[in-house]
């Protein structure tokens, strides 16, 4: 049988996400990175074509309709031109929720300097920590597999185990794809092989929802 958005055991209903969320502090959510953090990615059918982002908006609007919503996310964009081109415009905007994004475009180097790469990072957390806000992340999914990499899962890995690290050490709420079951999907991916389908930015919006819920509280 194929699922759809309402049969999906992954997903929320409008109404339970916003129960999840209802009484949530954040007046201001924003988010940059990559096209990972865009939700880019292709219609599924039997699913609203809305990136997870977008879809966290929504929901946490129904608690707060006049939430302020700022989405930077540039397609291609590395840790390095997120803090250099976004994390800037993202700070005058002044989020009290704030997604950082998780490294993805660090790995297609032919060697990936893994020391170079945290420390990007750590300098992303770092300055986006220094705004006061509630931080928030995801792992890579086991899905996302570049094959010219014979060595991918092991980049993937190696930026999740970075990702993981650093969420713990600044308080990010973080949502780990890794091993998540939506991974075994056949459709789960676009016909790009990267981005997440439609279905797949549905039950990411739900984890993300399902991690905000359990994780919040008042931004530092």
């Amino acid at each position: 049988m194929r699922l759809t958005e309402e049969t999906d055991p992954f997903c929320l209903p409008p109404t339970g996400a916003a129960e999840l969320l209802a009484g949530a502090p954040w007046r201001r959510f924003a988010v940059i990175g990559d096209s990972l953090s865009a939700g880019v990615g292709a219609p599924s059918a039997g699913y609203a074509s809305l990136g997870w982002a977008d879809r966290v908006a929504d929901v946490l609007r129904r608690g707060r309709p006049d939430l302020a919503y700022l989405n930077t996310a540039v397609v291609g964009a590395t840790t390095e031109h997120t803090v250099e081109s976004q994390l800037g415009r993202a700070i005058a905007f002044g989020p009290d929720l704030l997604h950082l994004p998780c490294g993805a475009n660090d790995l297609f180097g032919r060697e990936p300097d893994f020391a170079a790469i945290e420390a990007g990072l750590r300098r992303l957390y770092t300055l986006a920590a220094g705004i006061g806000a509630q931080l928030m992340t995801f792992t890579l999914g086991r899905a996302f597999v570049v094959r010219k990499f014979a060595d991918w899962g092991d980049r993937v890995a190696t930026v999740n185990a970075i990702v993981r690290a650093l969420g713990d050490e600044y308080d990010a709420v973080l949502v780990d794809m890794w091993d998540h079951p939506v991974n075994d999907r056949p459709d789960l991916l676009s016909p790009d092989r990267i981005h997440f389908a439609a279905a797949g930015q549905a039950v990411m919006a739900a984890e993300v929802i399902r991690a905000l819920a359990a994780g919040a509280g008042s931004p530092a």
